[in-house]
């Protein structure tokens, strides 16, 4: 079994307070339509809430909303029988337009098939998703970041310029602790990637990635109850 993974960052809070009393609130977008063939803008942001959880109790654009954190927009693509779906993750001061934010855009053909297309912003605070806000980022599972270094050939640890540099594309295989794989996951543009999985023992297989030094090592973490577990995979560049 594999796992559909969306690379993602984002107000804390996925609501905001009504410009005024009569402003009518909008309900959460709900994975409940994430089977079948996708017709209707529903079924697309259910299938994006799908391939990442945490974005579930996100909430539609609401033009009448003050210091709205977390929305998207679904779109038709033109001619082709697909949507386009526009995310948008605040945090920090919302109610005075958010401090950070992390946007992205995704397609989703009619067989369900969600790409990423682009996203841009701040690295997503663990409290700004929509599923922790409200209450729901209780379900275990982890939270990857794949990185590379070194990035120059004279490591300086205080210069931004050498950080390591997020790895996307890479191929990470989960197994469990009989060793058993129990799915993978590939990091996005921005080197990280997240799964659900139940609590207990799992062992991190990282895949050669194209134009790395050899292979990261694998890893064992431990997934609690409570919220996603961090686990940090780096590459080798080979720069000496």
């Amino acid at each position: 079994m594999s796992f559909m993974v969306v690379a993602i960052s984002a107000c804390s809070g996925s609501g905001g307070s009504a410009a005024s009393p009569g402003s009518s609130s909008q309900p959460a977008a709900s994975p409940s339509a994430a089977d079948g063939p996708v017709t209707t803008p529903d079924q697309a942001i259910a299938r994006v809430i799908a391939a990442e959880p945490r974005l579930a109790g996100i909430k539609p654009f609401d033009p009448n909303a003050i210091g709205q954190s977390a929305w998207y927009k679904v779109e038709p693509a033109s001619g082709i029988g697909a949507f386009i779906v526009t995310i948008r993750l605040g945090w920090g001061d919302c109610p005075a337009g958010c401090i950070n934010e992390h946007m992205w855009l995704y397609s989703v053909a009619p067989d369900g098939t969600v790409q990423l297309q682009s996203q841009g912003g701040d690295s997503v605070a663990p409290e700004a998703w929509p599923a922790q806000a409200s209450g729901g980022g209780s379900s275990s599972g982890l939270s990857i970041r794949v990185t590379a270094g070194p990035t120059c050939p004279v490591e300086r640890p205080n210069d931004p310029a050498c950080a390591p540099r997020p790895v996307a594309g890479a191929i990470i295989v989960i197994r469990d602790a009989g060793g058993a794989e129990k799915g993978s996951v590939t990091s996005g543009a921005d080197g990280t990637a997240s799964v659900q999985l139940p609590a207990g023992e799992y062992t991190l297989e990282p895949r050669p990635v194209q134009g790395l030094m050899g292979t990261a090592a694998p890893m064992r973490v431990t997934v609690g109850d409570g919220g996603p577990t961090e686990a940090a995979i780096s590459y080798d560049t080979g720069i000496r």
